[in-house]
């Protein structure tokens, strides 16, 4: 069992790490012209959303992540843990950096499934972080099909 101040830095070390890699992909991979020029889907969302629910987004992610690693480091769960945050920084630069919404699209996929088999593989061992990642699934699920339907407009 892990002392209450290392407990508390880990939750600390992982918010402030994914939510700023996050922050950081985000700036260095901003939408531009060449995605004002895309044609869009009618529900595609407002700007403005996409920054709060990604930070709240990364912040579940990241307690998801915390509780993982204090329960069990070395687990599968970790290492899709991992792969996910992976996949999701590979997004942004895929998607806006090579402005590709088929690359982004071969990225956005395995990245659903790499959340799906984590709420999975953390059902019985920690309903917490699988519940956790239930809104970034809903989410990513969302992204899934705005990115299918760019790439099909476009």
């Amino acid at each position: 069992m892990f002392p209450p101040m290392k407990k508390a830095l880990t939750y600390i070390l992982f918010i402030a790490v994914i939510v700023g890699l996050g922050a950081l992909s985000g700036v260095s991979n901003m939408p531009g012209e060449w995605y004002q020029s895309l044609e869009k889907p009618f529900f595609q969302p407002p700007p403005w959303i996409f920054g709060p629910v990604w930070t709240t987004l990364y912040v579940l992610i990241a307690i998801g992540g915390a509780r993982t690693w204090l329960q069990a480091p070395a687990s599968g769960r970790m290492q899709v843990w991992f792969m996910q945050m992976i996949l999701n920084f590979l997004w942004s630069p895929a998607f806006f950096g090579y402005q590709s919404p088929i690359l982004g699209l071969v990225v956005v996929i395995p990245l659903l499934v790499a959340i799906l088999a984590f709420i999975r593989l953390s059902w019985n061992a920690d309903r917490v972080s699988a519940w956790l990642f239930v809104p970034y699934a809903a989410w990513v699920t969302f992204a899934t099909l705005l990115n299918l339907s760019i790439a099909v407009l476009n």
